[in-house]
C-alpha cells in the first residue's frame, strides 16, 4: 500500500465534504482507503485493485490448504486486546496451521498480545504460555538502542554531530516516510536519524531482507528489491522467499535471535539491510505484520506461509503434529 502519515487520516475523518463510507477495519474517503487503527492509507487506483485481487486469490488458496489440516481437538489461541484481521500474517499462519481462535485464554493453548500500535501498554498476561507481551515498544529509537546493544555497532546518529548524509524517518511504525538528509542539522521532534545503509546493488536496486522470526528464531526471509530512489516506499520491484541460512551466517542468525528476544518479540517481522561493508542492520521491527508481500509469486507466498504456520504451531502447541506443507 502507498502509505501516508496519520494526520491525513484524521483530516479525512473530520472533513464534512466528499464521498465517505466505512466497512470493517477500513474507511474510504476522497479516493483513498484508510486503515481505522493505524491511519495508514492507499490510493484507490488500479494498483490497489490488483493487490486486493492477488490477496483474495492467496486467501482462497490458504483456506483450501487449511481443509487438509485435521486435528481433534485443534490447537487454540486467544488474542488480546484485539483479534487480527485476515490481512495480518499471524492470522493467516494460524489458519494454515489449523489453529482455532477462541475468545477466552482459559480455553486456549496460548495467549497472544496483538495491538497494531507503535507503543502501547500490554495487559497483564493471564496464560502460562503468553507471547509478545514483552514487545510493548517498537519505535525506531528503541529498535536502534536494542540493535546497538546486541550487535555492538550503532545504527542511530546524532544529527547535530553527524557529518554527511543520514536517513530521517518517523518514530511510528509503518509510516514509510524515510528520506535522505544532509547533516549536521537540527532534529525534528518525532523523527529519528540513522546511518544511510548502502544496500544498493550495481543494478540500481536496493535490497531489503524482510526476516520473519518466531520464538526467537529466524524462519523465513523475503528478499525485497526496489529502485534506490524509492527505497523507503512500496511497492517492490520483486520479492523472493529464502531459507534464512541462505541469506545469513550462523553468527548473524544467532544475533538476530538474541535481538528479537531483547525486543520481547516472540512473533515479528524484521527489516534488515546489509551494508556494502558486509554488516547487517535491523532497521525496523513489526509485531503486527501484514502480508504476504505483494510481489511474491503465489507459490512463494504459500510455501513461506506454510513455514510460518509450522513454526507458529510449534510455539502455540509444541506437542501437536505439524500442518501439511504447501505444494
Amino acid at each position: 500500500m502507498n502509505y501516508v502519515d496519520h494526520s491525513s487520516f484524521a483530516a479525512a475523518r473530520q472533513r464534512p465534504t466528499g464521498l465517505r463510507f466505512a466497512f470493517s477495519d477500513f474507511i474510504v474517503r476522497d479516493g483513498r482507503v484508510y486503515l481505522r487503527q493505524t491511519g495508514n492509507s492507499a490510493s484507490l487506483d488500479w494498483r490497489l485493485f490488483r493487490e486486493v485481487a492477488g490477496w483474495l486469490i492467496f486467501q482462497a488458496a490458504v483456506r483450501l490448504l487449511a481443509l487438509r489440516v485435521r486435528r481433534a481437538p485443534p490447537p487454540t489461541i486467544c488474542f488480546t486486546p484485539a483479534t487480527p484481521h485476515d490481512r495480518y500474517m499471524v492470522r493467516v499462519a494460524a489458519r494454515l496451521a489449523g489453529i482455532r481462535l477462541v475468545a477466552q485464554p482459559d480455553c486456549a493453548d496460548a495467549e497472544f498480545y496483538f495491538e497494531d500500535a507503535t507503543a502501547a501498554l500490554p495487559p497483564p498476561p493471564t496464560h502460562a504460555r503468553a507471547f509478545n507481551f514483552g514487545c510493548a515498544d517498537i519505535s525506531k529509537s528503541r529498535v536502534a538502542r536494542v540493535f546497538e546493544a546486541v550487535f555492538g555497532y550503532p545504527l542511530a546518529v546524532d544529527p547535530l554531530r553527524w557529518e554527511g548524509v543520514a536517513v530521517e524517518k518517523s518514530e511510528a511504525n509503518g509510516a514509510h516516510d524515510g528520506r535522505i538528509v544532509a547533516c549536521p542539522r537540527v532534529a525534528i521532534p518525532g523523527k529519528v536519524y540513522q546511518r544511510l545503509i548502502d544496500a544498493v546493488a550495481a543494478d540500481g536496486l536496493a535490497t531489503d531482507l524482510r526476516t520473519h522470526c518466531i520464538g526467537g528464531v529466524a524462519v523465513a526471509v523475503w528478499v525485497k528489491r526496489r529502485g534506490a530512489d524509492v527505497r523507503f516506499l512500496p511497492p517492490n520491484t520483486s520479492a523472493r522467499w529464502h531459507d534464512p541460512a541462505e541469506v545469513f551466517s550462523a553468527d548473524e542468525l544467532a544475533l538476530i535471535g538474541q535481538f528479537t528476544r531483547a525486543m520481547g518479540a516472540d512473533w515479528c517481522g524484521l527489516d534488515i539491510l546489509r551494508d556494502a561493508d558486509g554488516r547487517i542492520y535491523v532497521v525496523d521491527v513489526n509485531k503486527t505484520d501484514a502480508g504476504p508481500i505483494v510481489a511474491l509469486s503465489l507459490g512463494d507466498k504459500l510455501r513461506s506461509t506454510a513455514v510460518l504456520a509450522r513454526a507458529l504451531r510449534d510455539l502455540v502447541a509444541p506437542s501437536q503434529g505439524a500442518p501439511p506443507a504447501a505444494t
